[in-house]
């Protein structure tokens, strides 16, 4: 993806840092990262890029290239008020890591940059988290100073929630950064310990992207994030980690209908990522698949955060069938909008692709953009000669 022409194109000089970062899909554990959860990401080989030199006048460049994000900005060396302006919120996860390093005490230069991207955005692939790590990977690569997978991780996701006032979990820039090649990362999000374990041989990732486009940071999220605080409120309770299915349903009169389904997808999906993470080392299949298609219903019924596209992909996959190669099938992401996951044998990806293409489009009268994926290594910068 790395050229350097755009950018010698637009600012008349060669490019002296480039980083590349991956989007990811969760395979399981929706919406239980800011809940001290574990998730299980894989980093995808659908990526953005960012390529940067500094300025000569301290000030920052930045043009975004078919990345969806939206128009280019310009903006003073001392700028960094977080924007409200529609066309430029996007700029939002660019400058709250700019402000994170500056606030560390580190001198962020001015910079020029050009983002490209196939990666797309509002997909629920975690392009926000990408382009927050590329930026602090070219700010680390023109300024010398280093941080740690889990320290430049947590900047990023405070960037997050004071700039771009979505109240995310840790999942997206950990799988961004920390992502292995043929792993999937077991991500404690309570004690931020991970681990990889390999995913079984023959296996590949297919990604539906529905084109219904989500906006996480227009309060549905921050919603369910409340609800569960009002949860943990009302048992007297500090985390879901030492709540049971069974004090939920003790409970349910002092809940509440939407308070007790919040909950209740708390504690079943904890529980079914230590079920994914058993039957991925054991490699029983049917088991993922179980375990995939009940995360999906879950998040359907009880968080509601799914929408009627992503269930029409689930279904659709799911009649195509265990015994032609799918493993299993669910939404990924935030939610409302965005893609769906599934695992299937590599064989039959084509031939699930197709189908997946074929049904969308005579129910919903438009194209569905899929990719089969792998598992690929996280995030990278390099000087550039």
């Amino acid at each position: 993806m790395f050229s350097g022409r755009v950018f010698r194109d637009q600012f008349g000089q060669a490019p002296s840092v480039v980083a590349v970062s991956p989007g990811r899909v969760n395979l399981i554990g929706e919406h239980i990262d800011y809940l001290g959860g574990v998730v299980m990401p894989i980093a995808i080989d659908r990526r953005l890029t960012i390529e940067a030199a500094p300025s000569e006048d301290g000030n920052f460049e930045i043009l975004p290239l078919g990345t969806g994000f939206g128009t280019p900005a310009r903006f003073a060396k001392d700028d960094f008020a977080p924007r409200t302006d529609p066309a430029q919120k996007w700029l939002n996860y660019l400058l709250g890591v700019i402000a994170g390093y500056r606030e560390s005490g580190v001198e962020v230069p001015g910079f020029r940059a050009v983002i490209h991207a196939d990666l797309p955005a509002g997909a629920g692939l975690s392009a926000s988290a990408a382009l927050e790590t590329a930026v602090a990977l070219v700010i680390e690569q023109l300024t010398g100073v280093k941080r740690g997978v889990v320290s430049r991780a947590l900047l990023c996701q405070r960037a997050e929630h004071e700039y771009a006032g979505v109240p995310c979990g840790i999942m997206d820039q950990l799988a961004v950064g920390a992502g292995k090649a043929g792993h999937v990362l077991h991500l404690d999000c309570h004690d931020l310990s991970l681990r990889h374990c390999p995913m079984p041989e023959g296996l590949v990732v297919l990604v539906a992207d529905s084109g219904v486009k989500h906006a996480l940071g227009d309060g549905e999220y921050r919603r369910r994030r409340e609800d569960c605080d009002a949860v943990l409120s009302l048992l007297g309770g500090d985390s879901f980690r030492d709540l049971s299915l069974g004090t939920i349903l003790d409970f349910r009169d002092t809940l509440g209908d939407r308070l007790f389904r919040r909950a209740r997808h708390a504690v079943t999906e904890m529980a079914r990522v230590e079920r994914f993470a058993t039957a991925l080392e054991s490699g029983d299949l049917d088991s993922l698949g179980e375990t995939m298609q009940a995360s999906h219903e879950s998040l359907r019924d009880d968080y509601e955060v799914s929408c009627p596209e992503l269930d029409y992909l689930v279904a659709a996959a799911e009649s195509f069938g265990r015994e032609r190669g799918l493993v299993g099938s669910r939404m990924t992401g935030g939610g409302f909008g965005g893609s769906t996951v599934s695992l299937v044998r590599a064989g039959a990806a084509g031939d699930l692709e197709a189908h997946l293409e074929a049904d969308y489009l005579r129910c919903h009268g438009r194209e569905l953009h899929c990719f089969i994926t792998s598992a690929v290594d996280g995030a990278t910068a390099l000087a550039v000669e």
